[in-house]
């Protein structure tokens, strides 16, 4: 068998050259390149711990703070029905941390936007009171998306604004301590409750005389309305002084809310001193006792027109005084005594006679008769002298 022998042309010897060449530079590069990168990479070296804190530096937390309130510190006259806002320096999470009122106030803290909480109340900040607002720190307190939370507590303080007359006389109305009814329009908004209300007022009673009606004036102060204040605080324990304050605004709220109304009738006493001077009562709109003969303030001693609510009740008191020529008197044992204005009461006494001016500016009756008055005649009950002067 023959031999062969094949040649190459030179061109092609050449180029498989190259292509060697060209492969082992690859894989040299390839072997420096991981050579570099494994020493940068390397977490032990010193160059890798410096490279790594200059990628990875640490940010610190800004602190929580509070940016504003509403109310603002220190407000006054806020309304009963203010929504309290707290704007926080960064966004917030809701959870058990919220800000509290002294005294509380039922309600319940949401988040607005981004940064703010806005406490959403069931019912309203009581009229005249103090509230303090705490934001508290820590773990208690609010907490930042970023973790922060307030370094110390905050507190705002803020005063309650007086409510309107006309909504005092509305809740008095319902609660059954005022000759009128009053009929709302409307529902009420969950913290609108000391806020006056669209509505009606109407006389109980077609009976009553003008000597009452006459004092009436909606939204207006007026001794109708004092009275019934006088007749609630006597009712509930506080104290009597016709003035509706924050004690009077939590129980007359109270009071509605719960459907408790006043159990006693509404009594008046009308006196006059047309001879012969009588005394007339009035039970819920219709008399009671009509006709009554009493005496009156004697010359020197007149007993003034007007109409006042009794504000002392007792079974028995001393009166002690000056009689118009100059004398003194001192009765130690005076029965069935409803004062009404300053040292003027009605009360029994024991006279030959009844029906003209008598006294030293009380209203006197026969003794058996002021038994049966008196009962009648509570503190807050309106008594009106009406007549000529004696």
């Amino acid at each position: 068998m023959a031999d062969y022998t094949i040649l190459v042309p030179p061109s092609r010897r050449y180029r498989r050259k190259l292509i060697v060449v060209g492969l082992a530079i690859i894989v040299v590069a390839v072997a420096v390149g991981a050579f570099v990168v494994g020493r940068h990479t390397d977490a032990s070296g010193p160059a890798a711990k410096k490279a790594g804190a200059a990628a990875t530096p640490t940010t610190a937390v800004a602190p929580l703070t509070v940016a504003s309130t509403t109310p603002a510190p220190g407000a006054t006259d806020v309304p009963s029905n203010q929504v309290v806002t707290v704007n926080l320096s960064a966004p917030v999470t809701i959870g058990t941390g919220t800000p509290t009122f002294s005294p509380p106030v039922p309600g319940t803290w949401e988040r607005s936007g981004r940064a703010s909480l806005v406490f959403e109340a069931t019912a309203p900040f009581i009229p005249t009171s103090t509230e303090t607002l705490t934001i508290p720190d820590g773990a208690a307190g609010p907490t930042s998306t970023h973790g922060a939370v307030l370094a110390a507590p905050v507190t705002v303080t803020f005063t309650v604004a007086q409510a309107s007359t006309e909504r005092l006389q509305q809740l008095l109305a319902e609660a059954g301590y005022l000759p009128l009814t009053f009929t709302a329009t409307g529902s009420l908004p969950p913290n609108g409750a000391a806020t006056a209300q669209p509505g009606t007022f109407a006389w109980r009673w077609t009976t009553l005389p003008p000597d009452l009606t006459s004092l009436w004036t909606e939204g207006s102060e007026n001794v109708i309305t004092k009275a019934a204040v006088m007749t609630f605080e006597n009712q509930n324990g506080l104290t009597v002084d016709g003035l509706a304050g924050q004690a009077v605004w939590t129980a007359l709220l109270a009071a509605v809310a719960g459907g408790k109304t006043d159990t006693v009738p509404y009594d008046y006493v009308l006196v006059s001193k047309q001879l012969p001077e009588t005394l007339t009562l009035y039970e819920n709109g219709v008399p009671a006792m009509a006709g009554v003969p009493v005496n009156t303030g004697a010359p020197g001693a007149d007993t003034v027109d007007g109409t006042y609510p009794v504000f002392e009740h007792v079974t028995s008191s001393r009166m002690q005084g000056t009689n118009p020529d100059g004398s003194t008197y001192d009765d130690p044992d005076v029965p069935w005594a409803s004062y009404f204005n300053g040292g003027d009461a009605l009360h029994g006494f024991v006279r030959a006679t009844y029906g003209s001016p008598q006294s030293n500016g009380c209203v006197e009756m026969p003794v058996a008769t002021a038994a049966l008055v008196w009962p009648l005649t509570p503190i807050g009950t309106l008594v009106t002298v009406v007549g000529p002067p004696s």
